[in-house]
């Protein structure tokens, strides 16, 4: 088996493109099992956030798969597969390996050192397992990837380096605001974007007039609860905008959420008696939450995915200068790590194997004594049992430990086979034995771990 991946990012698409390949978590799901359904692809979880889209495969052939993955890719999408291929990128192997710890240390996000993506990791990890699409191949990867991840926020100044998406959009929008400040904010959604904006809003500005929108009053409140905002419903949108300076919005929603027409007559909801306010709408959402239109209302900013993009593409220097250099190197020692445990893990069952024969011939054997010598008293025959049960175990340790060492370096696979014919074991014992139930994604989360920033249904 192959590790394959295929997909697209900011990196390589432009966002109307990833606005048109943003799918809903019901569309990933099905997206998934389609693809497991496919003759080359055993194995899937797909990785689908505000700024990419990637699927993750064990694959049985590589040139079969692609062509599988990309016009399944098209078919969910509905983007013609000859305007997908020219922003697909695919990575095979150890280079598949290699991508997803960079993406989980944050390395390939639109905000480089960003957090959120272990969270949205997990979930993909969690959504492939609830589907039946992520097996043990899958499931390992994803599981080194995110400990990567931690491992390079915990061991080098990422942290200090990167920042969020809310933040890195609130560079941009605070400033244009009077006295560089908000005075009245809104947040629209509920999701963990959103909760993310309110949290952060409230920390920065304790003094904030700050309202949450929901087309769920129920989950407006609870987060507005908790950062001390007002809770109103999405049929109160255009009340809510009144005098907002600062309005941030990141749903689920397919359609447009906010127009012109929510800002009241003439786009004026901010208008004082010296003249319009200047107001800043930020957009987080793909699709996109505001309509393009809201950025021509008197003294408007619209600040989307796009804009925030080109900063951060402007400001790379900075990070590079710090961090980065040294999450690399984890990386790529990581990726060294995991191709040897991998050939390692490939003789792995053979090893449980050949030691499951030796204890059923040792078992078989002692049966024979037993027969032979029936008035031996029960001491001396359990020191018997243990004595040759001892020697079998001598005889196998120091060929299985260093065979699993051998089995670690470059070519080591064919140790596996050398041992299945010396010893003339079944095929089907080691098959067996690599079959194992995976860790849950739920089983590896920890506490304070970021959730998926990518909202469901929260509108």
């Amino acid at each position: 088996m192959s590790l394959l991946v295929v997909g697209l990012s900011h990196r390589t698409a432009p966002i109307p493109l990833l606005e048109k390949a943003a799918l809903p978590a019901e569309r990933v799901a099905k997206l998934i099992g389609d693809a497991v359904g496919t003759e080359h692809v055993t194995e899937a979880i797909a990785v689908a956030t505000c700024n990419r889209l990637e699927i993750y495969a064990d694959v049985t052939r590589f040139h079969g798969a692609l062509a599988d993955l990309s016009d399944l890719v098209s078919l969910h999408s509905g983007i013609p597969v000859e305007e997908l291929t020219e922003h697909l990128y695919v990575h095979y192997d150890n280079r598949a390996v290699q991508h997803l710890f960079n993406v989980a240390c944050g390395l390939d996000s639109m905000v480089v050192g960003e957090p959120q993506i272990l969270g949205q990791l997990r979930s993909a990890l969690a959504a492939g397992q609830a589907e039946g699409t992520a097996g043990r191949v899958v499931n390992d990867l994803t599981q080194t990837a995110l400990r990567v991840g931690k491992r390079a926020h915990s061991e080098t100044g990422l942290d200090r380096a990167g920042q969020s998406l809310v933040t890195a959009a609130l560079d941009l929008a605070v400033p244009l605001l009077e006295g560089a400040r908000p005075a009245k904010a809104v947040v629209v959604g509920a999701g963990s974007m959103s909760s993310l904006a309110a949290t952060t809003l409230s920390r920065l500005f304790p003094d904030l007039d700050l309202t949450v929108v929901n087309r769920t009053p129920d989950r407006a409140g609870r987060l507005a609860e908790t950062v001390g905002a007002r809770a109103l419903g999405l049929d109160r949108l255009t009340e809510s905008l009144a005098g907002a300076d600062l309005v941030i919005s990141c749903t689920g929603a397919v359609d447009t959420v906010i127009s012109p027409a929510d800002f009241g007559p003439a786009g004026d909801a901010a208008a004082t008696p010296g003249g319009t306010r200047p107001r800043v709408v930020v957009d987080l959402a793909l699709p996109r939450d505001v309509a393009p239109e809201v950025g021509a209302l008197p003294g408007v900013t619209l600040i989307d995915l796009e804009r925030i993009a080109d900063a951060e593409r402007d400001g790379a220097a900075r990070v590079e200068a710090g961090s980065v250099e040294a999450v690399r190197r984890i990386v790529a020692e990581e990726v060294v790590a995991y191709a040897a445990a991998q050939r390692a893990a490939t003789v792995g069952p053979t090893v449980t194997a050949l030691r499951g024969m030796a204890a059923d011939v040792v078992e078989a054997e002692l049966a024979r004594f037993d027969g032979r010598l029936p008035e031996l008293d029960a001491k001396a025959r359990a020191e018997v049992a243990n004595t040759v049960r001892r020697v079998v175990d001598k005889l196998l340790h120091e060929p299985t430990v260093r065979v699993k060492q051998l089995a670690s370096d470059p070519g080591g696979t064919s140790y596996a086979v050398a041992l299945r014919e010396l010893f003339n074991l079944d095929p089907a014992a080691p098959a067996a034995v690599s079959r194992a139930e995976p860790v849950l994604a739920d089983e590896a989360a920890e506490p304070g771990d970021a959730d998926p920033a990518r909202e469901e249904g929260t509108v």
